[in-house]
């Protein structure tokens, strides 16, 4: 079991820009062999799919909504995933959560059996 714990959340203007990190702990001797993607929820709606990437870092996949605006990677030496978001936009505001899998990335959150506990990102117009 790995935990995951989200940071670098907060309010943004649109158009700002937010880096959201996720640490693992626990079986970190593990980390680079897992499949890691990133999830948000909006409040009244269903958790989607926003990106992930694979145990290498040499395939990643994006929510068409954030394509071109949106960057996952990882440091497989700290543990850690990122998720740099550019030209925020309010349709953004969310919980993200990370997630992680000893199986191949996947776009399906219920590929993921580990997941950290989300930090809210706020895009204000």
């Amino acid at each position: 079991q790995v935990q995951l714990v989200e940071s670098g959340g907060g309010l943004v203007q649109a158009g700002g820009s937010l880096r959201l990190s996720c640490a693992a702990s626990g079986r970190t001797v593990s980390f680079s062999n897992y499949g890691l993607g990133w999830f948000r929820q909006a409040p009244g709606k269903e958790r989607e799919f926003v990106a992930a990437i694979s145990w290498s870092g040499h395939w990643t996949e994006y929510a068409d909504s954030v394509k071109g605006r949106f960057t996952v990677s990882r440091d497989n030496a700290k543990n850690t995933v990122y998720l740099q978001m550019n030209d925020l936009k309010p349709e953004d505001t969310a919980v993200y959560y990370c997630a992680a899998t000893p199986q191949i990335a996947s776009i399906n959150y219920y590929s993921y059996d580990n997941w950290g506990q989300g930090t809210q990102v706020t895009v204000s117009s």
